[in-house]
């Protein structure tokens, strides 16, 4: 018997705040500078637009297909059985192991900056990778802790990131750094949105809520198009204090823990703490929810058919074992690729995910009752970025072999299902929810 929805607007609207404003504003926002300048909280505007259109897709096919496999669902319902559909989900998955690493390398660096600048390196990845195995025990042998502390970790990283934008705000400002003569040009400014785009993919994760959504059609419009809304005005109002109080260089000098150390200017010692808590407890929150859904994930995968049954296991009663791959993963990430590395290939995986999303939108529109052309701007608008973010990493020699990683993940997503799937004959089952 299933049991009685539970999740109201508030709470919906929560999970997608709480997965967009997580350890990514920590870990880019001093990246992001640093690729637009001055253009800074604009490029959080485009990359929000395209959050925005996309989260149109989810909402109507999460109201049309409520299941706990979210994107997972939504793929194979709009592609059906076939070597493409179990490749995308694959993907989904690597993308998932980049976030973990994203993640744990902001956590590393916000810890790292407290010791000497020659040591940083060292500690970063000490502290980073201690993160990561941590946090594996905690949801292993205590999942009901991970369950309880999630609200507490989500409240007090927002109270305090408040408390920055406030003080932040209300102190002089440099508008200047903000003037159309600081700024990168167009293509450049897109491509620098794009890659600081997996700040706004923790809006599907309202999709894997669905089933326990009470009244789902006052929800998730709310939390889905509210949610993205919120979270493009507090990473615009974020950079703006960052970049208001900090010169180009001076980011530049403190990217990996910008937020920090713009607070440490105009709040002093205190400032630099209350930040460097805000982003322990973002960093530490998202990886334990992403840790909590990655065993999920990769059962739900394998249920459909598209992964090893294996992967159906549990373990303590947790079906765990998609949670130890991804966390081995992002270890070896973490520790061999730099962060711009690392945030690259994530913002692509989530962008072909989601253009994707978009097209199977078109593809169900009578069913999902959408308005089509909506997703086609979405897909569009998911293509035209993907383009702009390949051609700037591109055209930096430094960065060019972050596009060989790329083209690594999606040639290697492909070809572990087909490999799979001809060794195994299994085919894909559509609408099968987990019973773990």
């Amino acid at each position: 018997m299933a049991s009685d929805p539970k999740i109201g607007t508030f709470s919906a609207l929560s999970i997608g705040i709480g997965g967009m404003v997580g350890g990514g504003i920590f870990a880019v926002t001093g990246l992001t500078i640093q690729l637009t300048q001055g253009a800074a909280p604009i490029a959080f505007v485009v990359a929000g637009i395209v959050a925005l259109l996309t989260s149109y897709s989810y909402l109507k096919l999460t109201l049309a297909f409520p299941s706990e496999g979210g994107t997972v669902e939504f793929l194979n319902r709009g592609f059906g059985p076939g070597t493409m559909t179990g490749a995308l989900n694959i993907l989904l998955s690597f993308s998932y192991v980049v976030l973990l690493a994203v993640y744990a390398y902001a956590f590393g660096g916000y810890i790292a900056s407290f010791f000497p600048a020659e040591d940083y390196v060292f500690w970063n990845h000490v502290f980073a990778s201690g993160l990561i195995i941590l946090l594996v025990a905690v949801n292993t042998f205590g999942v009901a802790l991970v369950i309880r502390s999630e609200n507490a970790f989500n409240l007090g990283k927002m109270a305090l990131l408040v408390l920055f934008i406030i003080v932040g705000l209300a102190l002089p400002i440099e508008w200047e750094r903000f003037s159309p003569s600081a700024y990168v040009p167009p293509v450049e400014i897109i491509a620098g949105a794009m890659i600081i785009f997996l700040n706004y993919e923790g809006f599907e994760l309202i999709a894997n809520a669905a089933p326990d959504i009470k009244n789902p059609k006052r929800a998730l419009p709310v939390a889905y198009i509210g949610g993205v809304l919120i979270a493009i005005v507090l990473y615009v109002l974020i950079t703006i204090v960052v970049l208001g109080h900090m010169t180009f260089a001076e980011v530049a000098a403190h990217s990996d823990y910008a937020l920090s150390a713009a607070a440490q200017t105009f709040m002093g010692t205190s400032g630099y703490l209350i930040v460097t808590v805000a982003a322990l407890l973002a960093t530490s929150s998202a990886i334990n929810a992403t840790f909590y859904g990655a065993g999920r994930l990769t059962y739900v995968i394998a249920k459909s058919g598209e992964l090893p049954k294996e992967l159906e296991r549990s373990i303590r009663g947790q079906p765990l074992e998609g949670m130890f791959i991804f966390a081995l993963l992002a270890l070896y990430l973490v520790n061999f690729l730099p962060l711009n590395a690392i945030a690259t290939m994530g913002s692509a995986g989530f962008l072909l995910i989601f253009l994707a999303v978009n097209l199977a939108n078109v593809r169900l529109a009578r069913k999902t009752e959408s308005q089509a052309w909506i997703s086609i701007a979405g897909m569009l608008a998911c293509a035209i970025a993907l383009a702009a973010l390949c051609w700037q990493v591109w055209k930096v020699p430094a960065t060019r072999d972050h596009l060989w990683i790329l083209v690594a993940m999606i040639i290697g997503s492909l070809v572990l299902e087909a490999v799979y799937r001809a060794a195994t004959k299994r085919g894909i089952h559509l609408g099968r929810k987990p019973t773990a």
